[in-house]
């Protein structure tokens, strides 16, 4: 069993409104609404073995206000009470708030610090771990390819901003505006070919030893897990990793925060988490998910449904 959870995006704030200024953010509650699910997961019995934490875990604003560092610790300690392992995927919040250099010496760095168990690449923060025999999760970085937390001027950064501006035309890069492919925009981000070559052999190990794989990430990668938006570059490509294994069964993702779900074509679910960050007070969003041989069951608080999901 493990607890899921996304775009927590504390701030030190007084409410607000998202971009287009229609839905509200409550940017203080958030962190209370972690302590319960925080308080939830350490009552679970049977008890919980991990925790995933799908993205954007403060927001964007703490960077201008200079709260970063200060938002950031208040949120791990929350996380902190636990007595076990949270893995945390990389948002575009984070590299709001933080370069990537910055991230891997943080506290969000859950990638382990030796081994081969991610890409050669260091700053990629993507990784696999085993929590149970023939169980396998992967947690990808959606945003290895993006502008976003490189140092302009980098190679890194100037093959994401060509890619993106080859794509996006629009003067707001931000914007999806007229867009043929609205998901173009530096909100979003995409992988590598290093991580794609890397996922498919962790996938081709998975499958010799057949292992079920679960996969997480802050950005959606299937279109209808997403508003056709918020969905990573690449997708396509990703997803052709997936189809071409047998041991995928669930993709975990955030950023969308109204949430959302698909069974794809090839039998994998893909489930997009309701953000934490539009959660009213008086209601929450994280649920916790108990894995069994032939099915996943998603327990669900308050937004977030209850859901079967058979292999």
């Amino acid at each position: 069993a493990f607890g899921v959870i996304a775009d927590i995006q504390f701030a030190d704030a007084e409410d607000g409104h998202d971009f287009g200024g229609c839905r509200r953010r409550y940017y203080r509650h958030s962190l209370r609404l972690l302590r319960e699910a925080v308080q939830a997961w350490a009552g679970e019995s049977p008890p919980i073995d991990f925790v995933l934490q799908l993205g954007d875990i403060i927001d964007g604003q703490n960077a201008r206000r200079g709260e970063a560092e200060s938002a950031l610790q208040r949120v791990l300690e929350v996380l902190g009470q636990l007595s076990v392992p949270v893995h945390h995927a990389w948002g575009n919040h984070e590299l709001y708030n933080f370069s990537r250099a910055r991230l891997v010496r943080s506290g969000l760095c859950s990638r382990p610090a030796g081994g081969s168990a991610g890409p050669p690449d260091r700053d990629c923060h993507a990784y696999h771990f085993s929590p149970a025999e023939r169980l396998r999760l992967v947690v990808l970085d959606t945003y290895d390819a993006s502008p976003l937390g490189s140092e302009p001027g980098s190679p890194r950064h100037r093959e994401a901003l060509r890619v993106l501006r080859e794509k996006n035309p629009n003067e707001d890069l931000n914007s999806p505006a007229g867009l043929k492919e609205p998901h173009f925009v530096a909100f979003n981000g995409g992988f590598s070919q290093a991580q794609l070559d890397w996922f498919d052999e962790v996938l081709k190990f998975s499958d010799e030893n057949q292992e079920k794989v679960i996969v997480m990430g802050h950005v959606p990668i299937h279109p209808q897990a997403s508003n056709g938006v918020c969905l990573a570059w690449n997708y396509e490509a990703a997803l052709s990793v997936i189809h071409s294994h047998r041991s995928v069964v669930c993709v975990l993702a955030g950023h969308l925060h109204d949430g959302a779900y698909c069974l794809d074509s090839h039998g994998v679910h893909h489930l997009t988490l309701e953000g934490v960050i539009e959660t009213p007070p008086d209601s929450n969003a994280f649920g916790t998910v108990y894995v069994y041989e032939d099915k996943m069951i998603l327990k669900g608080r308050g937004r977030i449904p209850d859901r079967v999901m058979h292999f």
